[in-house]
């Protein structure tokens, strides 16, 4: 019997997930394959790698060592994929991924037309969320792959940056503030604000700025919260307060004059982007095309 990279997959997913039944449910598998593959590795090894308990698995001296090993296949076959996808043009299959609002809505749909020009096969399922529900969904395994605006801290969860983004303060072009044009943030938050919800990345980025210059968010004028970055922006252009948001999601306001962009002279709001998944899993080709895509082309030709 050769050594089997299925096999330590399992293994690997077994370890960190702390038990068979939660590999099976990460793997789509049913616990007696689970088991089984993780016995056939054993007999290979020609010892215990595992320990079962009625709470949960540990690792045998055995185990622990392998760890490492398994954990560097995994990343080899996801690295591998990534480096052939850029010379394979033909790719069939489905890419679903999860996308926080913002990028969904206004950064995803200039990308994808032409990343479907040039991977015409692949099939594109977007669902549209807030990054704790991505988060969320990653975790109960109903989405393996998300893009989110802001980092996500979670022992199973791998994240990498990919793209690049920068929040700006806008009001209604009659706002007091517009016929100045600039202002400190102390001065922007004298006034009443506009935000998307708890849990959002982009009100997240705004508030942990908040916090690293000594300002408490709590203390904001906020007079809505909204679902929605195009909510945001309709409260905003009525006058119902000013906001801070994706320099990419108001565009079109802006060219059209309905509200403005308010630069701020003490702060900047800059950012990125996030791919996140589990760390046990490896990603679909779909999904590795898509993330190569983002990283090696100029993104802003298109944005």
């Amino acid at each position: 019997m050769a050594l089997n990279f299925h096999q330590l997959h399992i293994f690997y997913t077994v370890a960190e997930r702390g038990s068979f039944s939660a590999a099976a449910q990460a793997l789509h598998m049913t616990q007696p394959a689970v088991t089984m593959q993780v016995q056939s590795l054993e007999d290979y090894f020609g010892t215990k790698l595992l320990q079962r308990s009625t709470k949960r698995i540990e690792l045998t001296e055995a185990g622990l060592a392998l760890m490492p090993y398994a954990k560097s296949s995994i990343e080899l076959i996801r690295n591998t994929d990534q480096a052939m996808s850029a010379f394979t043009r033909q790719l069939k299959g489905k890419l679903l991924l999860g996308s926080s609002l913002t990028i969904g809505e206004y950064i995803l749909p200039r990308l994808l037309g032409p990343f479907g020009q040039e991977y015409p096969q692949i099939a594109i399922s977007m669902k549209v969320m807030n990054t704790t529900q991505i988060l969320d969904e990653i975790l109960n395994h109903q989405l393996n792959f998300g893009l989110v605006e802001a980092p996500v801290s979670h022992p199973d969860m791998h994240m990498e940056a990919v793209m690049n983004d920068e929040l700006v303060l806008v009001a209604a072009s009659s706002h007091p503030l517009a016929s100045v044009g600039k202002a400190t943030l102390e001065e922007a938050l004298e006034h009443v604000f506009v935000l998307r919800e708890k849990g959002s990345g982009t009100r997240q980025v705004m508030e942990d700025e908040l916090v690293r210059r000594g300002m408490n968010p709590a203390t904001m004028k906020i007079g809505m919260e909204l679902g929605s970055t195009g909510a945001v922006k309709s409260a905003v252009e009525a006058g119902l307060g000013i906001s801070i948001l994706s320099s990419s999601s108001v565009k079109h306001e802006i060219a059209l004059g309905l509200i403005k962009i308010i630069e701020l002279s003490d702060t900047t709001f800059k950012r990125q982007f996030y791919s996140i998944y589990l760390k046990s899993a490896l990603l679909p080709i779909s999904a590795v095309t898509f993330l190569t895509f983002l990283r090696e082309r100029d993104l802003q030709q298109w944005l």
